[in-house]
């Protein structure tokens, strides 16, 4: 049942290092996440939440200064690595090169306990033999600031505390605490138990706790998969999407990160190295309208509750494309000199200065992440006039801007037009209002904002045309071509059947695809024509030729997409055309969500088998 991780010649002696790659598995608990390469080796967690301190780096610094938590196996051969199925519990074993084999076992304690969820700041990692007397190495090696400060270390009898400026992390182990501080080679005994986490004693025994949380977890993940309303094609791959895109919810808040790393370059070399560890009002809507089509509503009544927040703070006014996970306005990007970045390729950036820009989607993307909420009867919280009343603010900020020039959803920093697509979602904006409007049986109120929408999509329909190319372009009155019109037939502001947009995804398809791949955008941004594609931009067209009618082209761009996540089944921002590498912040929820609406779109009906 072992997925096999491709990886390079055995490194001499152990598992030690493997080139940086996104060849990673993901473990977390709705408060923090890791990320564990295909050897084990812990190479990326920022604590104690998504957009803290990395005390491991080595994603970034593949240098000895470089921080990691690694367990190493002498004489190594090969490594397999998959998940418990339908869990985030990860398992990794390897293989040495005498036939002997350890398993490690990782994943963040997740589940409910005297009902409330149970998502403590801790990894736990799990050793045990398989087969015969394998030597292993434990190299524990937090870092603090950003890798520029070395923990002070104090021992007890059963842990090491790992002492930084602003955090102090416990290790509770079973394991020889002198040969983990010595980082010494010594035969793997029996089963053997990390726990990283707070400085806090536990309340039972270290393998029993270990063993306890692990149980726990896995029925925790089982039961929550257990109520998914799956497709019946590609269920493991929807699975898999739905798990990572719960995983990028801080529970705490309600917020949705977009990614869970940062500055991991968009092509090589690029210098398009963004910090992602923050919610995007956009991504979010994404991430919570995946999930609802699958009828798991709990991530969008959290994030309602983050974003009713944000709603209210605004006034009726401007709101930011984005915010900090607690709800931080200011997000000032820096540099961070010490890390050489990923493969050597910086800038390291921390922070994010779209936080600045005026998106005018954002009203668009606030509505439409709360419209369910409306009509859902399953919901706990079901919202209602007051909700409506707050939104329409919104709403009204959506019409002030829908012919003004924004950055545009791309985020561009040195060109403003009236984007297509920001005037697309002031429209989604008035029309889902309109609709909300009359489920709360206030005709008034509907009649208003259809009015609104209806103006809205004249304008759009005939400003965005471009006679020339026989396409809706990028701007009002421009030309250019730019993926985010696909948006135009999922949100609804034209028929798919429609001519005009028919030919602006034939347009589309000429000048932006390499074959299932779709670039953005066709004119150059700050740094030049984009080298990469960018993945969301290839479920778009999924979803635009499936609703065609080209439903057969539309499956094999979709397998396509689906050859190149990762072995365990994830994606980053972007593919490179060529080459198939994946480039850009990972794991992206923007490309997780694709893989959950393609599925949705292009699968099978359950009654054709059933």
């Amino acid at each position: 049942d072992m997925t096999s991780a491709p990886t390079p010649d055995p490194i001499p002696g152990s598992n030690a290092k493997l080139p940086a790659s996104l060849s990673l598995g993901v473990i977390g608990n709705c408060a923090f996440s890791a990320l564990i390469d295909a050897h084990g080796r812990l190479v990326w967690s920022c604590l104690p939440r998504f957009d803290g301190d990395p005390v491991f780096n080595a994603l970034l610094d593949d240098s000895e200064k470089g921080s990691d938590f690694a367990i190493e196996l002498e004489a190594f051969s090969h490594a397999e690595q998959m998940y418990v199925p339908n869990t985030a519990v990860l398992r990794t074993r390897l293989y040495d090169q005498h036939g002997q084999a350890v398993e490690i076992t990782d994943f963040a304690p997740r589940f409910t306990s005297r009902d409330r969820d149970f998502r403590p700041m801790m990894i736990v990692r799990r050793v045990r033999p398989l087969h015969g007397w394998p030597r292993i190495r434990v190299r524990v090696n937090p870092r603090f600031d950003w890798g520029r400060t070395e923990p002070h270390i104090t021992r007890g009898s059963n842990h090491l505390r790992y002492v930084g400026p602003d955090l102090t992390l416990r290790l509770n182990t079973n394991a020889p605490l002198s040969h983990v501080l010595a980082q010494t080679a010594f035969v793997l005994p029996g089963e053997l138990n990390f726990l990283l986490g707070s400085d806090e004693t536990l309340q039972t025994g270290i393998a029993e706790t270990a063993r306890d949380f692990e149980q726990k977890t896995t029925d925790y993940w089982r039961q929550w998969t257990r109520r998914l309303a799956l497709p019946l094609e590609w269920q493991d791959a929807v699975i898999r999407a739905a798990i990572t895109l719960k995983l990028s919810l801080y529970e705490d808040t309600g917020a949705i990160i977009a990614a869970m790393t940062t500055s991991i370059p968009e092509a090589p070399g690029s210098s398009r190295n963004w910090d992602y560890r923050y919610c995007w009002l956009r991504d979010a809507f994404f991430v919570v309208r995946a999930l609802n089509s699958l009828s798991e509503v709990a991530t969008m009544e959290d994030y309602l509750r983050w974003m009713s927040n944000v709603v209210i703070d605004s006034q009726g006014g401007h709101i930011q494309p984005l915010f900090g996970i607690g709800l931080e306005k200011s997000l000032p990007e820096s540099f961070v000199d010490n890390l050489p970045g990923y493969r050597g390729m910086g800038p390291v950036r921390v922070g994010n200065q779209a936080q600045e820009h005026f998106q005018h989607d954002v009203y668009g993307n606030v509505i439409l992440g709360a419209a369910q909420a409306f009509h859902d009867h399953r919901l706990l919280h079901r919202a209602g006039a007051r909700e409506f009343r707050a939104l329409e603010r919104v709403g009204e900020q959506a019409v002030r801007v829908f012919d003004q020039p924004d950055a545009g959803m791309w985020e561009l920093r040195t060109r403003a037009r009236i984007h297509t697509s920001s005037a697309i979602m002031s429209w989604a904006a008035c029309d889902r209002l309109a609709k909300i409007a009359a489920t709360l049986k206030l005709p008034d109120r509907a009649d208003y904002w259809a009015g609104h929408a209806e103006g809205m999509r004249e304008r759009i329909l005939k400003e965005s045309w471009n006679e020339e190319r026989q396409a809706f372009a990028e701007s009002f009155g421009g030309r250019d071509m730019d993926a985010s019109v696909l948006l135009m037939a999922e949100v609804g502001i034209v028929d798919p059947k429609d001519p005009r947009f028919i030919s602006t995804v034939d347009e589309l398809e000429r000048v932006l695809c390499d074959g299932p791949y779709m670039r953005r955008y066709e004119a150059p941004d700050d740094f030049g024509r984009p080298e990469t594609a960018f993945n969301i931009c290839a479920f778009w067209r999924i979803d635009a030729l499936a609703r065609i009618g080209r439903k057969k082209e539309a499956r094999a761009i979709f397998e396509a997409m689906l050859a190149v996540r990762n072995p365990l089944g994830l994606l980053s921002e972007d593919t490179h055309p060529v080459t198939g590498e994946m480039w850009g912040n990972f794991p992206q929820t923007y490309s997780m969500v694709g893989i959950i609406n393609g599925a949705m779109r292009l699968s099978a009906r359950w009654d054709s088998v059933i």
